[in-house]
């Protein structure tokens, strides 16, 4: 399926991303009516990393992804668990009933969709007590390696944004008005990565990409010296799940 920004050529690197926050996950599963054998419907499920924990907690998932590479990937970390689904679609036309899922999820994904349009449909999709939750992970740029390799993109990039991604989505949900009050959730955790397994992470960020055009490789090789630099085979990254909760409103 055709959407506005293509992540066939990204798909692989995203499985070195870093896994949410387990304690994010908790606080999702925490809310009322989200337990075991839960309806789930993950939007831009992309290659699993929020399908599968969903699914590690007993819940039935309905993975929505409109890029094949990044199905089929999500389809083979999700194999063995017989309560979930890939289907071809997107946020906005996610050609699912109304009223199916106890829960709507948007892992790293909501901020490259019609926000106003998803959080629609995502509302059509919730049962009249259903939930809203919408995760980021972002890594944390006061952490001295992180500051090393924004110094690199911001050079590379003068001007350089990361858009809608690191930005507070609470207003975008209450203006809505389809949900509840929107409550914000951050919780910290620790991804330690080989050196080439980061590399290859870096080498799915679609923001970076889109910006940096045929600097793109040049930007990641000078990354790649920054973390060997560091003397070992391995990093530790600060990193901060964020999370937004709503309760849909009828």
């Amino acid at each position: 399926m055709k959407t506005e920004w293509d992540y066939t050529d990204l798909a692989r690197a995203y499985l070195k991303r870093p896994e949410y926050a387990p304690g994010a996950i908790d606080s999702i599963a925490a809310c009322p009516g989200i337990e075991p054998g839960a309806a789930v419907c993950d939007m831009g499920a992309g290659t699993g990393k929020l399908t599968l924990p969903l699914l590690q907690r007993g819940m039935e998932v309905t993975a929505v992804e409109p890029n094949d590479a990044m199905r089929e990937l999500g389809i083979g970390q999700t194999a063995g668990h017989p309560d979930v689904t890939w289907i071809e679609g997107t946020a906005e036309q996610p050609g699912l009933p109304a009223g199916a899922f106890r829960l709507v999820t948007f892992g790293s994904s909501f901020t490259v969709t019609r926000r106003a349009r998803a959080l629609d449909q995502a509302s059509r999709l919730l049962v009249a007590d259903g939930w809203l939750a919408v995760l980021s992970n972002h890594r944390d740029l006061e952490d001295p390696l992180q500051k090393a390799i924004e110094a690199v993109i911001h050079r590379a990039i003068p001007g350089y944004s990361y858009g809608l991604r690191r930005e507070d989505q609470t207003g975008v949900i209450a203006e809505s008005g389809l949900f509840r009050e929107v409550r914000k959730v951050e919780k910290r955790v620790l991804h330690r990565q080989k050196v080439a397994d980061m590399v290859e992470a870096w080498g799915s960020h679609g923001t970076l990409h889109r910006q940096a055009g045929d600097r793109f490789d040049g930007i990641i090789r000078q990354i790649e010296q920054i973390l060997l630099s560091s003397g070992s085979q391995t990093v530790a990254v600060p990193y901060t799940t964020r999370l937004w909760l709503a309760e849909v409103s009828r």
